[in-house]
């Protein structure tokens, strides 16, 4: 066994990246593995794991700790930029008030634990500090520990205590919120977090229906059909389209008998002319009653589609509604094309013949190809799909983001930062509320954002349970388990009053948002991960960011209190 042991421990030392990638692997095997309706999920299992694997003397870079956050948090910030800014205001009180009573309650929790269970200062920062997974607690107590005028070796001792707490406590401070912020919030409010996020979502975009990947409508808004012209012998192209008023529909293509004729607005149809009308559902089924029988299919009347987002920056379109913008519009310009959709500020608005277009709007387009790009170059500038990441925009974010974690400012003697983890974050939101205002760079498609957040956050308590996993069990082992439990207390306590006063006195009712701002208001960034994860989108993150950058400042006030009461 010792052969095994060291065998292992001679893998982990000269290239710990392994124990890193074992750690996510293992992990997200556990996470998989139900306990009836209750899965730990790939985040929480990757804790575990690397607590585990941290027995084998394992030590992973802080640096790489760093990354990794940095990378997960201003995925998050960046994906949620635009709609973080639109909720600010009036509405974000409940967010505030969250925050600040999990802070004291968190606070009462810790000081009452160290006055029955005789803690030391030093001590009762670093369970503060762990048990509610801000590590900025350890440097602000520290700071007024140092204040103290006590002797060296006092100091000395408290401050090794701050670390002792602090080590036994993280791993089920960030287990724990993930527990409650999770499983234990569906159960409480009796939804899933899934079903509420579908359910936030929709609103969002006005009710309607937000298909996921690979998902389109069974019947569909816009269709095309071909029809010989039968009774509309004689009418010229023009005349057919106008003959059904609003919605319009289009004749694309024109076959007579195996010729392809060219279609212009004063084409004559013949009897027996087989002819593709493009045009809403509703559209097509009054036009069918004037015109010859359907036809299945047929050689050479295929026509591309295409559906593409455009935004506008056309003065003159803007301010106008679709009504009168078809109306000052000529024929020729118009031809063929649909609006199928109209996004304003990241939410999907009707589109209705009074709707007023704004500047920025975000206008889909369906037509065929040249119908498109001619509209589409009148209108504004087509939106790039692209698989490619704007390195240089992200790149940039993430260092601006760095820059703005460095900033101290002192209340007093109380040091105040947001930190790297609050600097990306805050960074995130500003670069993606860019991006909504310029769509034409700064991309990051769906799947590398989320593989950011996947692997930034997994990685991230990976690192943490690595290098303080191996110390949290020796001094379990040592120390007792007064420590721990103590630890768990602080960890659950706060949580379950705020849960409670988010419940019943603020009034919070969606499950997908109360988590996400619980874990925010409890800087709990694996349970966050874990509440993004059930969500399938990124209806928790706004809430989230705001509880999460005043947790950044009311838990970090925490230490000096906790010195000076406990």
């Amino acid at each position: 066994m010792e052969t095994l042991f060291a065998f292992i421990h001679n893998i982990f030392s000269r290239v710990p990246e392994i124990a890193l990638f074992l750690s996510l692997a293992l992990g997200y095997l556990i996470g998989k593995v139900s306990f009836g309706k209750f899965q730990l999920g790939g985040v929480a299992g990757s804790l575990l794991a690397a607590v585990a694997l941290s027995q084998f003397d394992v030590h992973i870079n802080d640096t790489v700790k760093s990354i990794l956050f940095a990378l997960f948090i201003f995925a998050v910030g960046y994906t949620s930029g635009a709609t973080f800014f639109r909720s600010l205001g009036r509405k974000s009180l409940r967010e505030i008030f969250l925050a600040v009573v999990l802070a004291l309650s968190g606070l009462l929790t810790v000081i009452v634990l160290a006055k029955l269970l005789h803690l030391d200062k030093g001590l009762a920062a670093g369970i503060a500090s762990g048990g509610l997974t801000q590590s900025a607690i350890m440097g602000t107590a520290e700071s007024a520990i140092n204040a103290l005028n006590l002797s060296a070796a006092e100091t000395a001792r408290l401050v090794t205590n701050i670390s002792v707490g602090y080590g036994v406590t993280y791993i089920f401070g960030s287990f724990g919120a993930i527990i409650i912020c999770v499983n234990l919030m569906e159960k409480f409010m009796g939804r899933s977090i899934r079903d509420d996020a579908l359910k936030a979502e929709a609103a969002q975009h006005s009710g309607g229906i937000i298909l996921g990947q690979g998902e389109q409508f069974a019947v569909p808004h816009l269709v095309g059909r071909i029809f010989t012209a039968g009774p509309a012998e004689g009418k010229t192209v023009q005349e057919l389209e106008d003959c059904c008023g609003l919605p319009p529909v289009t004749v694309e293509r024109i076959k007579r008998g195996s010729n392809v004729v060219p279609v212009t607005p004063s084409t004559r149809l013949l009897a027996d002319d087989k002819i593709l009308i493009i045009g809403r559902r509703s559209a097509i089924l009054n036009i069918a009653a004037q015109l010859g029988r359907e036809i299945a299919a047929e050689d050479n009347m295929e026509v591309l589609i295409q559906a593409r987002e455009v935004v506008l920056t056309n003065e003159n379109a803007a301010g106008k509604t679709l009504k009168e913008l078809s109306e000052q519009t000529t024929p020729e310009m118009r031809h063929g094309l649909y609006i199928t959709g109209i996004c304003r500020n990241g939410k999907n608005i009707s589109v209705e013949p009074d709707t007023k277009l704004a500047k920025g709007d975000i206008i889909t387009l369906y037509g065929a190809l040249q119908d498109v790009r001619r509209a589409a170059a009148a209108v504004g500038y087509p939106i790039v799909v692209s698989d490619k990441t704007d390195m240089v925009f992200m790149s940039l974010g993430l260092v601006f983001g760095l820059l703005i974690g460095m900033l101290v400012v002192h209340a007093s003697s109380i040091p105040i930062t947001l930190g790297s983890g609050g600097g990306c974050l805050l960074s995130g939101l500003l670069f993606g509320w860019f991006r909504s205002h310029h769509m034409n760079m700064g991309a990051l498609p769906s799947q590398a954002a989320q593989l950011l957040k996947d692997l930034g956050l997994a990685g991230f308590v990976a690192v943490v349970g690595l290098n303080y996993g191996m110390q949290a069990v020796h001094t379990v082992r040592t120390e007792g388990l007064t420590i721990f439990l103590a630890g768990v207390l602080v960890t659950i306590i706060p949580l379950l009053i705020t849960m409670l006063f988010g419940r019943y006195v603020l009034r919070y009712d969606n499950v997908a948002v109360f988590a996400g701002a619980l874990s925010g208001a409890r800087s709990a960034n694996p349970a966050f991960g874990e509440v993004l994860n059930k969500a399938e989108n990124s209806v928790p993150t706004v809430p989230f960011a705001i509880t999460y950058a005043l947790a950044n400042v009311f838990l970090t006030l925490l230490g000096p209190l906790v010195v000076a009461l406990a």
